[in-house]
C-alpha cells in the first residue's frame, strides 16, 4: 500500500481541517492550550500545526492542517491536508465549518465521506451566524450528513465538550457525490490503474482528483505505480477531456455545489433579515469610501499611541532604565569583575558588545516590550474582524500599483513578519506578482519587530516628523511599485474578499496568541540578537568594526549626516533588520541623535536590505539572480534617499 507522506504519524490522530478563515486555529488553542509545535511539512514550506488533547484521561495529538477548500490539491496547502489525511486512514477529523457559510465547507464534507475518513463537524462561529439570522438545524445536518454536528464558538469555548465527545463518536459521512456516468466511467478506467496501490474507494477519488489536476497524484504513489501506469492514466485523462470544452475542474465542482445547494434547500437555509446592532454599522462603516479613511486613520493612532507611547515609553523605561540599568546589569558586571579572571570573556559578557550588557538588554529591555504591546494590538485588530476591512480599505491603494488584489494580504502578513509573508506571496497568480510583491515587502514594509522599535523612536519626535518618515516611505513604495508595475509584464485579476462581522475582541483569545508570538520572539529572535552581538565583539576585537567604520564614516556622516556608530546599527541590519533598529534606538536613547537624524535613520533603516533570513526565502522563492538585484537595488535607494533627505531637511533648516 502506499505512503502518502514521508514521516507517518504514530497513534490515533486528530486533524482538523477546513477553510480559510473558519476559525481552525482559535479552536485549536482551545483544545491544546496553546501553540506547541509548528514546523514546515517535509519538502514544503507549509506550516503544518501539532499539539497535544486531553480529554477524559486520554491523550490525542491534535494537527491544524491548512486551510484549503479542496481535497482534489490545485495547491501546496492542500496537497499538504490531503497527504496527512492518506497517511492517518485511522485518525479522525474534525471538519470546522463557517456556520455563515456552509455551501463552501460541505464540499468538503462530501470529499471526507468518499475518502471513507471517521469525522464529526464543528458548526463554528454560530454567535455570528445567529446575528445575522440564519436559520441552522444542526440535527437535520448531522441526520444529513451521517456525522455528529456540533454548533461551536471557538472563541469562547462555547461547545467544546459536546465537541470532545463527538470526538469519541465520529462517523463515515453519507453525504456523497454521485457522478454522471460518462464521467464515471471514466473515473472508473483512471481507477483501475492504481487499484495495485490503494483501495478501491481511494483509487475513484484519487482518480477525480487526476481529472481536475492530472499532476496531483501524491509522489509516492506515481512511484510505486510505475511510469507504464502513469503513462495509460495520461491517455485516460486525455480521452476523458476530448470533446469537452469545459474544463473538469470546473464540471466536477459544480456538479458538488448542486449537491450542497440541494442538502441546504430542505433544510430552509437562509439569512433571514439583515442585522443591526452596533458592531454591524461599524462594520458596514469601516469600507466605506469616506468614512472607511477615517476610521482607519484613527485605529492606526490608537496603534501607535499603544505601541509608540505605552509600549515604547513607559514601559522600556521602567523595564531598561530601573530593572536593567539600575539593578541587572550593574549586579552582572560586578560579579563578572570579581569572579571573571579573563578580560577577554569578561568583556564579552559584559563589555560595550557584551551578552548581557547589550544581547539582552536590547532584546528583553527595549525590544520586548514594545514587540509585547505591538502583538496585543495586533491580536485585537484581528479578533475584532477589522484585519480584513483593513485589506479592503488598502486595495484602493495598491491597486495603483498595477498588484493582483490579494498582494494585499502579503503586504499585512509583512507587519508581522516579512519571511513570513514572502512565503506566502504564492497565493498570487502571476510571476510579476509574485515578484512585485515580493519587491515591496523587502523595500519598505517593516516587520512586527522593527516596527515596534520604529514607533518607540518616532515617539520622541514631533508629529511632523512622524507625518515625513510616512510620507517618505510611502512614496518611494509608490514610486518604485508604479515603475515597477510598468517594467514587468502582466496584469492582475480581481480582489474578492470574505469580511468576517465587527465582534467584541475575546481577551482569552488575545492572550493566547499574543502568548504564542512571544514564545516565537523569545525562541527566534532573541537567540539572534546575542548571535549578532557575538558577531559584532567578533569584528570589533579582529579591529574589522573599525575598519568598516572607517570606511564608511563619510557616507555615514557626511552624506547621510549620522553619528559614525550608526553605520554598526545597518551593519548588524542586515543579520536581522530590527536589531539594526533596536541599534539606533539606542544611540537615540543616549543623546547622541536629534530629531532630524532620528528621522533620517529610520527612513533608511525601514527601506533598508531585507535581514539575512528574508534574503534567503527571496533566494529560493524568486532565484539568485533576482533576489540579489532587488538587494543591490535596495541598498542603494535607502542610502540615496535618506542623503538626500537629510540635505533637504538641513537646507530647510526644519527642526523635528
Amino acid at each position: 500500500m502506499m505512503e502518502a507522506v514521508p514521516t507517518p504519524v504514530a497513534g490515533d490522530v486528530l486533524l482538523l481541517v477546513g477553510n480559510p478563515n473558519v476559525g481552525k486555529s482559535a479552536l485549536f488553542s482551545r483544545l491544546t492550550g496553546k501553540y506547541v509545535i509548528v514546523s514546515n511539512y517535509p519538502g514544503t514550506t507549509v506550516d503544518v500545526t501539532r499539539g497535544r488533547f486531553r480529554y477524559g484521561g486520554s491523550e490525542t495529538e491534535v494537527i491544524d492542517t491548512p486551510g484549503i477548500y479542496s481535497l482534489h490539491p490545485q495547491s501546496e496547502d492542500e496537497i499538504v491536508t490531503r497527504d496527512l489525511l492518506l497517511q492517518n486512514p485511522q485518525g479522525v477529523v474534525v471538519l470546522v465549518l463557517d456556520a455563515k457559510n456552509l455551501e463552501r465547507g460541505l464540499l468538503l464534507a462530501q470529499q471526507l465521506g468518499e475518502l471513507r475518513i471517521r469525522f464529526c463537524v464543528a458548526l463554528n462561529m454560530m454567535d455570528e451566524a445567529r446575528g445575522l439570522r440564519f436559520n441552522i438545524d444542526a440535527s437535520a445536518l448531522a441526520e444529513a450528513l451521517g456525522v455528529p454536528v456540533v454548533p461551536t464558538v471557538a472563541t469562547t469555548g462555547k461547545g467544546l465538550r459536546e465537541l470532545a465527545e463527538a470526538v469519541a463518536e465520529p462517523g463515515r459521512g453519507r453525504f456523497v457525490c454521485e457522478m454522471p456516468p460518462e464521467l464515471a466511467v471514466s473515473i472508473g478506467e483512471i481507477g483501475r490503474e492504481l487499484v495495485p496501490a490503494v483501495p478501491p474507494h481511494l483509487a475513484d477519488f484519487l482518480a477525480q482528483g487526476v481529472l481536475v489536476e492530472p499532476h496531483s497524484l501524491p509522489a509516492a504513489l506515481r512511484v510505486e505505480i510505475g511510469p507504464e501506469r502513469i503513462a495509460r492514466i495520461g491517455k485516460a485523462v486525455t480521452r476523458a477531456r476530448r470533446g469537452y470544452d469545459v474544463p473538469w475542474a470546473g464540471s466536477i465542482s459544480q456538479l458538488r455545489r448542486d449537491a450542497v445547494n440541494r442538502l441546504l434547500d430542505g433544510m430552509a437555509y437562509a439569512p433571514g433579515r439583515r442585522p443591526g446592532g452596533f458592531a454591524a454599522r461599524m462594520g458596514r462603516l469601516a469600507t466605506h469610501p469616506v468614512w472607511g479613511l477615517g476610521i482607519m486613520g484613527c485605529v492606526l493612532w490608537l496603534v501607535y499611541l499603544f505601541v509608540g507611547v505605552l509600549g515604547a515609553g513607559t514601559l522600556v523605561d521602567l523595564i531598561e532604565t530601573r530593572l536593567f540599568e539600575g539593578i541587572i546589569n550593574p549586579a552582572v558586571t560586578a560579579f563578572a569583575d570579581r569572579f571573571v579572571p579573563i578580560a577577554g570573556v569578561r568583556d564579552f559578557l559584559v563589555g560595550d558588545y557584551g551578552v548581557v550588557t547589550m544581547a539582552l538588554t536590547y532584546s528583553l529591555a527595549i525590544i520586548l516590550p514594545v514587540v509585547g504591546t505591538f502583538f496585543i494590538a495586533f491580536g485585537i485588530l484581528e479578533d475584532s474582524g477589522y484585519m480584513p476591512r483593513l485589506a479592503v480599505m488598502a486595495n484602493r491603494f495598491f491597486r495603483r500599483l498595477g498588484l493582483h488584489g490579494k498582494a494585499i494580504l502579503p503586504m499585512i502578513l509583512g507587519l508581522g513578519c516579512d519571511t513570513m509573508a514572502t512565503l506566502t506571496t504564492r497565493i498570487l497568480d502571476t510571476r510579476k506578482e509574485r515578484v512585485l510583491v515580493t519587491l515591496l515587502l523587502a523595500l519598505g514594509v517593516p516587520c512586527s519587530a522593527q516596527l515596534a522599535v520604529i514607533f518607540g523612536m518616532l515617539g520622541s519626535v514631533s508629529f511632523f516628523g512622524l507625518l515625513i518618515w510616512l510620507g517618505v516611505v510611502t512614496a518611494v513604495m509608490l514610486t518604485v511599485g508604479t515603475i515597477a508595475a510598468r517594467i514587468l509584464p502582466g496584469q492582475a485579476s480581481d480582489f474578492i474578499l470574505e469580511l468576517p462581522p465587527m465582534r467584541v475582541p475575546g481577551i482569552k483569545n488575545i492572550l493566547i496568541k499574543t502568548g504564542a508570538r512571544l514564545e516565537w520572539y523569545l525562541k527566534e529572535a532573541v537567540p539572534l540578537f546575542v548571535l549578532g552581538t557575538v558577531l559584532l565583539f567578533a569584528l570589533d576585537r579582529m579591529g574589522a568594526l573599525a575598519v568598516m567604520r572607517d570606511v564608511a564614516s563619510p557616507l555615514v556622516h557626511n552624506f547621510l549626516g549620522l553619528p559614525d556608530r550608526a553605520t554598526e546599527a545597518f551593519m548588524v541590519g542586515f543579520l536581522r533588520r530590527d536589531y539594526g533598529a533596536a541599534g539606533l534606538l539606542d544611540l537615540q536613547r543616549q543623546g547622541l541623535m536629534d530629531g532630524r537624524q532620528v528621522v533620517v535613520s529610520l527612513v533608511i533603516i525601514t527601506l533598508f536590505v531585507p535581514c539575512v533570513a528574508n534574503f534567503f526565502v527571496m533566494i529560493k522563492e524568486r532565484g539568485w539572480r533576482t533576489a540579489m538585484v532587488m538587494v543591490a537595488f535596495i541598498a542603494v535607494t535607502a542610502v540615496a534617499v535618506g542623503g538626500f533627505l537629510n540635505f533637504g531637511l538641513r537646507l530647510l533648516g526644519v527642526s523635528l
